[in-house]
């Protein structure tokens, strides 16, 4: 029998182009938040026009929406991309382009020497293979207790991110206003008041948990800020020099160019920021 509600258009609908296996080996995701197949290869399909123009939509980028809209759109495994571990976010974009518009990727560039503008193409499977996971597993010792970090979430990161914004673009508003130097000072140190008192919230929502000497381990989200704000300011910066090597290495790694006009040979990083990154394939 013929199903005539069956769509004769349907075998034309986008399919799998290409597929990945996360960084994260599924770790660190929320219960129900991903399903991995048997073989922990996560199938990627292009991005839609509906995609396209959610990109497009710099409120929907700042909120963070935008970019949880396509990546579940383009991976429907991943059913809740707020949870995503930043470890895996870039292999998901960086694979919905490819899945989109090829892997390769035109990236402009001025020499280091004699600053000459360059377009160079880079091939984004090198940047996916680039991309190597920090080492969670091994605690990092400061003094007697014993730390262990975990990647943040995508629901933090995007908060932190446009927290961050706001809070600097505030800052700026009121150095430039035409308060007097009292209320300025005032201002300015209740801004930065929330800053740090974000970052406390960045760091201790990058811990796991903090194990005593004694044995005792303390995961509680609330004793570890706790913590953080009163703790000495060597624990904060040890912490914050981990989190930030293990975000460097996580990071995908420079091309190695040379400029068409001098010749001179240069690392070039590129710039994923998501609304450049997938404007480019437009």
């Amino acid at each position: 029998m013929v199903d005539n509600n069956q769509n004769p258009l349907a075998k034309h609908f986008r399919q799998p182009s290409i597929y990945i296996k996360l960084p994260s080996g599924g770790k660190y995701w929320a219960e129900g938040s991903v399903e991995l197949p048997l073989n922990g290869e996560l199938p990627v399909y292009p991005m839609t026009t509906k995609d396209e123009l959610t990109l497009r939509t710099p409120d929907a980028l700042m909120s963070g929406q935008g970019v949880v809209s396509v990546i579940q759109s383009c991976c429907p495994n991943v059913k809740n991309a707020w949870d995503a571990p930043s470890i895996d976010m870039d292999t998901l974009l960086i694979a919905i382009r490819i899945a989109s518009y090829g892997h390769d990727m035109d990236v402009d560039s001025l020499c280091v020497k004699c600053q000459e503008p360059n377009r160079f193409t880079i091939d984004l499977r090198s940047a996916l293979d680039s991309i190597i996971p920090p080492d969670y597993n091994t605690p990092l010792q400061v003094g007697e207790l014993r730390i262990k970090l975990k990647p943040q979430e995508y629901t933090e990161t995007s908060k932190a991110n446009a927290m961050g914004y706001e809070e600097q673009r505030m800052v700026a508003n009121i150095t430039e206003s035409t308060l007097d130097a009292e209320e300025k000072s005032r201002a300015i140190a209740a801004q930065m008041a929330k800053l740090i008192d974000m970052t406390t919230d960045l760091l201790a929502k990058s811990t796991a948990y903090i194990a005593l000497s004694d044995g005792e381990v303390v995961s509680d989200q609330n004793f570890i800020k706790e913590f953080y704000a009163n703790a000495p300011s060597t624990v904060s910066r040890a912490i914050q020099e981990k989190v930030g090597q293990m975000a460097t290495d996580a990071a995908i790694k420079p091309y190695q160019v040379k400029c068409t006009s001098c010749e001179t040979e240069y690392s070039m990083s590129v710039d994923f920021d998501y609304a450049s990154f997938f404007d480019a394939g437009f």
